[in-house]
């Protein structure tokens, strides 16, 4: 079984082609992806010049899947990304779009514990089956980004009112739709 917490290095040939030295084999981009859906750190490097590719090569994933109508990114963000590259946004924007991806990634495990509270069917038979379901669905609208999906267990969270964790939720949303007026000002 492969080390999900090293970093998986990827050789970009001559010719293209994408090898995993982990394996052993030639790999595709849908492969690459999967790897870092599956939580795994991964590192692209042109054998010949020692140049890191990872950006280049997670850029044109993303492309791809936007190309094929999965659509994540809204055209006005998409838009605002490009207009942060010709101005003073640009030493900004990245720190706030990695803060901005792990206030959700921590606020979807609080939606999920709400949802599982809120739900006055939860124990009852079969619920189980549709908890794993409504987790699948949830690390499939997210991509399964690092540390989404993964439903807490109810005896894990401390006990807290479903309108708390509403709330917290309506505070980070309200502060996240702040910092994006202000990046497109």
């Amino acid at each position: 079984m492969a080390d999900t917490g090293k970093s998986l290095l990827i050789k970009r040939y001559a010719s293209r082609r994408l090898y995993n030295t982990e394996t052993s084999d030639y790999v595709t981009l849908e492969d690459i992806a999967e790897f870092i859906r599956d939580g795994r750190e991964v590192q692209i490097i042109d054998l010949k010049s020692g140049d890191d590719l990872t950006r280049q090569y997670l850029l044109q994933i993303i492309a791809e899947h936007e190309s094929r109508g999965e659509n994540v990114l809204p055209t006005n963000v998409l838009t605002d990304l490009v207009r942060s590259y010709t101005n003073q946004a640009t030493s900004m924007v990245p720190d706030f779009l990695a803060a901005s991806f792990e206030m959700l990634r921590d606020s979807q495990s609080q939606v999920m514990d709400s949802m599982t509270k809120a739900n006055p069917l939860s124990g009852m038979p079969g619920m189980e089956a549709m908890r794993a379901q409504q987790e699948a669905f949830l690390k499939a609208m997210t991509g399964g980004l690092s540390g989404m999906g993964t439903m807490p267990t109810p005896d894990a969270a401390p006990a807290e009112s479903s309108n708390e964790d509403l709330s917290d939720i309506k505070k980070q949303l309200s502060e996240l739709q702040d910092k994006l007026s202000k990046l497109g000002k």
